[in-house]
């Protein structure tokens, strides 16, 4: 007993304890024999808890998502209500992911980059600052990356797979290419892409259905036009580089789903064009008989306000008038129809599911 309180005064009760060779750690004696296997084994859980988390945190398994909402983009203040309205119905229905917006056509993001030297002056009419410092998209892959982004889905607001969506595919193709020896320094885990509103080639998601559910939301307009008894026209954008035939099949299957309507589909560039419009107005609606005319478009933009609804001569409006019809304007873009909208919030999660992202 006199030795053991004298080494007890010493302070030789202490006894280090060899933690599997990596670190030891002094325990007094008394609280080894009363607590030692307690104390052991939550320690070691607390060590496993760690691993595991660690290597969870810096696998695979965890990755921070994010979504890049790929619009071509405009530069009429009015018409950036559709690309608000689909980019906040995006985040409603994905709220703990990031959602960033781009604009994929130079010339737009250049207008914008000149009027974010006053953001002021857009924020006061109602511009959002992912609009005024809107950025392209290999831009906004950089600043994601920086931020420890490791699953991006880049949805399009493209209406189909035609050249807009083209050069997409090939900007996120590259990216998603990019090997390296260690795959803990690729840029980026997986990286999906979203298809156009009315689909894409292939037969994973055939065309015709997507078709069938975009026709689908165009119901207000042909109850519209059905009270107005009115013909319904809607003005695309086309292309002269990629067949616009998807434009003919629009018109066909909304006259099936709504056959009390004449709908007819043009486009701007490419086929069919306003000319063609209105020799199938000549064959279907009396002189002087009621039009509704809508841009086919995710906005109504300088197309809508100029080439279908300008006062200029070759305007669409001004071509239909001449030609003896009343001509009624609604300009609004299809991304402020909310039903449309949510077309590319589907499209996001097959697109998600396809590549084993979790949302």
């Amino acid at each position: 007993m006199a030795d053991q309180t004298n080494e007890e005064k010493n302070g030789s009760h202490i006894r280090h304890i060899d933690w599997c060779g990596f670190f030891y750690l002094p325990v007094p004696r008394y609280f080894i024999v009363l607590n030692n296997k307690g104390i052991i084994m939550k320690l070691m859980k607390l060590v496993v808890l760690i691993v595991v988390l660690g290597l969870v945190f810096s696998s695979h398994l965890y990755a921070k998502t994010a979504i890049i909402v790929a619009n071509f983009g405009t530069t009429v203040p009015e018409a950036v209500t559709s690309i608000d309205n689909i980019t906040s119905r995006i985040k409603l229905a994905f709220p703990d992911t990031e959602v960033k917006v781009v604009f994929t056509s130079n010339i737009i993001r250049s207008v914008w980059e000149k009027r974010s030297k006053n953001p002021q002056e857009w924020i006061d009419k109602g511009i959002s600052e992912q609009i005024i410092f809107t950025k392209n998209l290999l831009s906004t892959f950089g600043e994601l990356k920086s931020l420890g982004f490791k699953d991006i889905i880049v949805q399009p607001t493209h209406l189909f797979h035609m050249e807009q969506y083209y050069d997409l595919t090939q900007y996120v193709n590259a990216v998603r290419s990019i090997k390296t020896i260690r795959d803990k320094w690729k840029p980026f885990n997986k990286i999906a892409l979203g298809r156009p509103a009315l689909g894409t080639v292939g037969d994973i998601y055939p065309y015709n259905e997507d078709l069938k559910k975009a026709v689908a939301t165009f119901a207000n307009d042909a109850a519209l036009a059905k009270k107005k008894n009115a013909a319904l026209i809607y003005m695309g954008h086309g292309n002269e580089l990629w067949s616009a035939g998807i434009y003919t099949e629009l018109q066909h299957m909304m006259r099936q789903t709504y056959p009390d309507i004449k709908t007819f589909v043009g486009c701007v560039e490419g086929f069919p064009g306003i000319d063609d419009v209105v020799k199938g107005l000549n064959h279907s609606t009396p002189k002087g008989g009621n039009v509704l005319l809508k841009p086919l478009m995710i906005v109504a933009g300088d197309h809508a306000t100029n080439d279908m609804a300008g006062a200029e001569d070759d305007s669409w409006k001004s071509i239909l008038t001449r030609s003896g019809f009343k001509v009624e304007v609604i300009l609004q873009g299809l991304g402020s129809n909310n039903q449309f909208a949510d077309l590319f919030i589907d499209h996001i999660k097959d697109a998600a599911k396809a590549s084993g992202i979790d949302l």
